[in-house]
This record gives C-alpha cells, sequence and structure tokens, in this order.
C-alpha cells in the first residue's frame, strides 16, 4: 500500500486529482457503505473518488449500536437469508478482515417464565448453528444455559423476580465511526481519492447520463465538476432526494426510523455481560462499552431534520422505563452520562411500521451512469458494497475483476496479534502504562506505531487529553494528520467518543483539541475559538433538546445549532 494517511494536505491532492481526471467510479458518501464501496472498486483496480458532504460516518454510520452480528430478531421474522449472510460477515470481520477493530462480547437473554427457555433456547440454538455453516466463524464460543442463580452471578444488577433463567450468547462490537475511517484508510492506501466536506449538488449529464457530479467545497465555497464513468450514491437516508436531483422515479424508497442509546457508567450496572430484552417494538441492548455502558434503541419513524436527528426526553424515559422493568437498583436521567441519535435507512414498504421494514439492501440503476444502493445493515456492508460495484462493473463493461474484500485485511490489522504480545515491551519503551498501550492497540491496531512515534517526538503528547483522560493528546493530532479529521466536533464526536463519554460531552477537552489542531489545519487564534464555541452551542443545543418531549420540539432546537461549516451546496440547490 502507498500512504493511507487522510491528512490535510491529501484532501487537497485527492481534489486536484479529482478535477483533472475521469475517474471510474465516484462515489457519493461518506458512511459506512460508501467507504466500502471505494475500497471494493479500487482493489478491483478501478480508478476512484469518494465526497462525503460532512465528516466521514457523520450520520447513521457514527450512530449505531456498534454491533456486528447477525440480527438474532430477525429470526423471529423467518429471514434466515439474512441472517445467515450477516453471520457469515461477522465471521470474516472477526478473524480476516479487522481483528484489530471486531471483538467478541457475551449477552444475557433473560426469560421469565420457564416455557420461553425451549423457545429462546431453539432460536439462539439455530443462530449459533447458522454462524457454524458460515465461512470464518471460529473465536465465538457457543450459547449456554443458565439458572435464574446461574444468571444472577452474571448479571447482578437484575432483579430476582424479574427472570426465571437465561440463555447466554455471543456477537461481537465494533466503534462504527473508527472501523468507517480505517475503510476508508485502507481504500487510499490503493490509490482512492477521498475528500471530506465535498458535497454533491448536482449532477453532470450527457443526453440521458450521468458523467460525473457537481460538487461544493464547503470549506472554502468552490465549485468544482468531477467526471467519472460511473456514478454510486450511496447517501443512506438521503437516497430519495438524490433520486430527485436526476430526475428518478422512485426505483428506491428509503424510510428513516430513529434509533436512540443512551450512555451510562459502568458502575451503574453490575454485570458481567451485556444484555438483550424484547421490547413490545423492537429490542433493548445493554451493551458493554469500556468504562461505560451503551443501552439502546428506539426504532421509530422520523421525517424532519436528517442531518442531526434529535433525542427527546420521551425517546430517553423509553428506554430508561423498559430497562428499569428488570433492574435491582433504577436509572435515572442523572445515571445518564451522553445520548446520542440515528437515523437507519429502511426500504419502504407497505408497513407502517418502521420496526417492520425491510434490513435487506437493493441496487438499482435509475438513470444510465448512476447506481444508487440503499438499505441494509452496518455488519453487512462489504456485501452491500461488493453489489453495488458488480452494478458498476455492468455499467463498465467487461474486464472487471471480482471482489477481493473477503480477504482483504484493514489498515492495522496486519501484525495485530503479535503486537499485543509485545505490549509490555512497548510500555518500558514508551514510558505509556501497558493499560495506554492497550487502549491505543484497540482503536488503531498496528497503526497504534504511529502514535508512539508521536509520542516519542513529543513527550507531551503523551499526556491525557483535559477532561477525557482516556484518551492522549496524540489521539488528537493523529486524527488530523492520518484520519481526516477538520473541525474540534471530528475529534470529539467521531475520531475519538468524548462527546458521550464524559459527562459534560466534551466541553472541557474542545479548547486543548482545538489548539492541538490549530498549526495542522492553519487556524488562528479567532479560528480556533470559533470551533470551540460552535462545539459548544451544539451539546447546548443537543440537551436542550433532549429536554422536549415531542420530536417536532426537541428537533425544532437542534436543528437551530449552527454548523461550523454552512451548507453551501443546499443554498445552492
Amino acid at each position: 500500500m502507498t500512504n493511507t494517511w487522510l491528512g490535510p494536505e491529501g484532501r487537497e491532492d485527492a481534489l486536484a486529482a479529482m478535477r483533472d481526471e475521469e475517474l471510474d467510479v465516484l462515489v457519493v458518501g461518506g458512511g459506512i457503505v460508501g467507504a466500502g464501496i471505494a475500497l471494493d472498486a479500487v482493489s478491483r483496480g478501478l480508478s476512484v473518488g469518494l465526497i462525503e458532504a460532512r465528516d466521514f460516518a457523520s450520520g447513521t454510520s457514527s450512530r449505531s449500536s456498534k454491533l456486528i452480528h447477525g440480527g438474532l430478531r430477525y429470526l423471529e421474522q423467518f429471514d434466515f437469508e439474512l441472517v445467515q449472510e450477516a453471520l457469515q460477515e461477522r465471521g470474516l470481520l472477526l478473524t480476516t478482515i479487522a481483528p484489530h477493530l471486531v471483538r467478541p462480547v457475551p449477552f444475557l437473554f433473560p426469560f421469565a417464565h420457564h416455557w420461553e427457555r425451549f423457545y429462546i433456547g431453539a432460536g439462539v440454538t439455530l443462530y449459533d448453528t447458522l454462524a457454524l455453516t458460515s465461512r470464518n466463524n471460529r473465536g465465538l464460543p457457543s450459547h449456554r444455559h443458565l439458572t435464574r442463580s446461574g444468571a444472577l452471578r452474571v448479571f447482578p444488577a437484575l432483579k430476582r423476580d424479574a427472570l426465571a433463567g437465561a440463555v447466554q450468547y455471543w456477537d461481537c462490537q465494533v466503534d462504527d465511526a473508527r472501523f468507517v475511517t480505517t475503510v476508508l484508510r485502507t481504500a487510499a492506501g490503493l490509490g482512492a481519492r477521498i475528500a471530506s466536506r465535498v458535497e454533491a449538488v448536482g449532477f453532470l449529464r450527457e443526453g440521458e447520463h450521468v458523467v460525473g457530479a457537481r460538487a461544493a467545497d464547503l470549506e472554502n465555497g468552490e465549485e468544482i465538476s468531477l467526471r467519472a464513468r460511473q456514478v454510486v450514491n450511496a447517501a443512506g437516508v438521503w437516497t430519495d432526494e438524490i433520486q430527485e436531483m436526476v430526475g428518478g422515479r422512485g426505483q428506491i424508497h428509503v424510510r428513516a426510523s430513529k434509533g436512540i442509546h443512551l450512555v451510562v457508567p459502568r458502575d451503574r450496572i453490575q454485570a458481567s455481560s451485556g444484555m438483550i430484552l424484547r421490547t413490545e417494538k423492537s429490542v433493548l441492548f445493554v451493551i458493554p462499552w469500556g468504562r461505560h455502558w451503551i443501552v439502546g434503541t428506539t426504532d421509530t419513524a422520523w421525517n424532519l431534520d436528517k442531518e442531526n436527528p434529535a433525542a427527546s426526553r420521551a425517546d430517553i424515559d423509553y428506554v430508561l422505563d423498559h430497562l428499569n422493568q428488570v433492574l435491582r437498583t433504577p436509572l435515572t436521567r442523572d445515571d445518564v452520562e451522553g445520548v446520542y441519535a440515528g437515523l437507519r435507512p429502511l426500504l419502504s414498504g407497505e408497513s407502517e411500521e418502521t420496526s417492520k421494514l425491510s434490513r435487506e439492501h437493493v441496487v438499482a440503476h435509475p438513470v444510465p451512469g448512476l447506481v444508487l444502493i440503499a438499505g441494509g445493515k452496518y455488519t453487512t456492508y462489504r456485501v452491500m458494497a461488493k453489489d453495488a460495484v458488480d452494478a458498476v462493473a455492468h455499467g463498465l463493461g467487461s474486464g472487471i475483476p471480482k471482489s477481493v474484500t473477503d480477504k482483504l485485511p484493514l489498515v492495522g490489522a496486519s501484525g495485530y496479534s503479535a503486537l499485543v504480545n509485545q505490549r509490555d515491551r512497548l510500555a518500558r519503551q514508551t514510558g505509556l502504562h501497558v493499560s495506554r498501550i492497550s487502549h491505543l492497540l484497540r482503536r488503531y491496531g498496528t497503526c497504534a506505531r504511529d502514535l508512539l512515534d508521536l509520542v516519542r517526538e513529543d513527550p507531551d503528547l503523551g499526556r491525557s487529553l483535559a477532561g477525557a483522560d482516556d484518551y492522549l493528546r496524540a489521539e488528537v493530532v493523529y486524527a488530523v494528520r492520518a484520519e481526516g479529521a477538520r473541525h474540534v466536533e471530528d475529534v470529539l464526536s467521531r475520531r475519538t467518543r468524548i462527546s458521550f463519554e464524559t459527562w459534560d460531552r466534551g466541553i472541557a477537552a474542545a479548547e486543548e483539541a482545538a489548539e492541538l489542531m490549530a498549526p495542522l489545519l492553519g487556524w488562528d487564534d479567532a479560528q480556533a475559538q470559533r470551533e470551540v464555541e460552535y462545539y459548544r452551542k451544539g451539546i447546548e443545543a443537543e440537551r436542550s433538546a433532549q429536554e422536549q418531549v415531542t420530536d417536532q420540539e426537541a428537533d425544532a432546537i437542534q436543528h437551530g445549532a449552527p454548523e461550523i461549516v454552512p451548507d453551501i451546496g443546499a443554498a445552492r440547490r
């Protein structure tokens, strides 16, 4: 691979190259599906560009349940094919593609009546069996049945009368935003041109054919033309709007479903395992997350602001109420450190309930030269990308190789296990505690060496970031130099997860982060302070929205928060 760093210079080089050459493929959308498409296409030998209107993974792909899983609940809907496909992808991610980022996590599935043991046990047995019939599903333990006493030893926080027994099974988790950045870095290392804060505002046409896109560089207001033989739209919940831009007749209809998650400190729930609960609408996960728990999610229709979906008081109370039905010591709103909300792009059918809409994906050609892909779930991003690039290959003609991403480790994966075994030696060499080394390895894999080099060059970068002890100052610098972060929010919300892992949601860390970023991005003091102020105002709006009862009230407040980069493209449309 060549340089995988997505720093400021890399962005300028990528934009210059995309202006000057006709690409084989231009991808619109920098979430997990767009990132996967860019990697699949460039690894087949195609010339590839990708643009994202905001930050990479700033939408749904940073606001998920952080799970890599088959979707146990889809067995109840008899969607065995989807579950098996997702379990196969889970195995590939765990063993081949991203063993440094995807890790096993146990879940307890409690039941209130003894007769449920057979029903739940049969479902989990089928789940494990489907995994075993897939490739590369080594490494996860099989499920086990627990008595009430056995379940309470694993999850002491449960009320004794809330369960008759439980089944414990295993799935996987991932930092979703970090995973997207890693996929994009891998694509860049193979030659893909990648730029954030560049919004597609229209399409270039020659007759019926789409031959590229008009785009606005939101950092400076410049409009640029990007020519490509095929354009792939991977805009998720914005799919319908893209179809309208080309006069499409709605071959794909997407409905947005809002899911919110709460983050609470680890000591508020005494347990050594995650947990899954069934609700009347969906399922509720309690997911271990470092020194925290992530609890969610909801599943409700959303037709308001798509860029910043708001969590309301009603959403938060819904999650707490359902969780408190089984907890010995109930949680209150005062126990909630952070809240985040995301939108699932679901394929619309006849059902009025978003919880019943399809999690499968579809690829369409609304006009020649344009491929649309929508639907799906995070775990199956690679399959979605493969199908989209297969459609591109059909449009480009014969001679395009088949997908190889099932055998392609992401940046940071190769040599990861060996480096984990060397963590004590690395700690002695750098003067960092071994727990710090482990933290870096879990987040960066073998790229942790790059951060250790930064600390060797400037030992001051080995200190913790103010207000966020879990993260080093070096991680802010690396987020800009290597991971494409351009604003304080990018670092605190996605390159790290400080925005929902700290009680002040990152406000104390914002100023120091801005000071570290300023010389790397050419900010003067005024711009650095502007970054801090915009971040603070965004958090204030988010918190105020979470006190509102309805979606409409919450959206009105959160939608009013200023953006650090104006949506120039939307204004021009």
